[in-house]
């Protein structure tokens, strides 16, 4: 029996986080691949937080999230993934281990402005064990630099895949997406047969199409 045809098979359900700083794109990020209307735990911004929250490069931003974001995405009629978002700012930081639970792997959005304020998210998912993506998201008008000098300013190796993305974008938000199942596909392997070499497995261009397509229908339907 094929897999994904049994439509009396219940589908297994993964669970990915897509996180990162403050406003780098995590809310439009989870908009841009779920099929479903995502839920959202945004509050508007105040001068109140002014000092709090630095928006200089995100001056257009009026809201925050301050619990999480969650989508939905049917990579396949056997695969269910499930994208949550964590709050960017540190003092919702004590969220991240509910949100982050049971996670395959992460996506870390970052902006190449401010670099600095991813650290927080890949010591959080190193220290854990949990396989991630560097997700370069392109901001108008900031730096083009090139990925290796952005892996030595993050001091990553090179088993840590960068990619660049646009957050805005359904189609590029979606193989970024794609990337980071084929790592954690290949962490996972590699955890799973140490010493065996054989290829790694990867999802998919069909399993991308069809994901795309269920996309599309879900949203024509809402």
């Amino acid at each position: 029996m094929a897999f994904g045809t049994d439509k009396n098979v219940r589908p297994v359900s993964a669970k990915v986080v897509i996180s990162g700083g403050f406003g780098v794109g995590k809310t439009t990020f989870v908009s841009a691949v779920s099929e479903i209307a995502p839920l959202r735990t945004e509050a508007k911004m105040t001068s109140a937080a002014s000092g709090v929250d630095d928006a200089t490069f995100v001056r257009q931003k009026t809201s925050t999230t301050v619990a999480m974001d969650f989508g939905k995405i049917t990579v396949d009629q056997g695969l269910v993934l499930y994208v949550f978002g964590t709050p960017g700012q540190d003092r919702f930081g004590f969220m991240w281990n509910d949100i982050a639970a049971g996670a395959l792997g992460a996506l870390i959005l970052v902006d190449t402005r401010r670099l600095d304020e991813c650290f927080n998210a890949i010591d959080y998912f190193e220290e854990r064990g949990v396989p991630f993506v560097i997700g370069m998201n392109q901001f108008e008008g900031a730096p083009q630099h090139a990925i290796e000098d952005i892996r030595e300013a993050l001091d990553l190796p090179e088993t840590v895949p960068i990619v660049r993305t646009d957050a805005r974008d359904s189609a590029t938000a979606m193989d970024t997406l794609v990337q980071l199942l084929t790592h954690i596909l290949q962490s996972l392997s590699a955890k799973a047969a140490p010493q065996l070499e054989r290829p790694a497995p990867v999802i998919t261009q069909d399993m991308r199409s069809r994901a795309m397509s269920a996309l599309a229908s879900e949203r024509a339907t809402n």
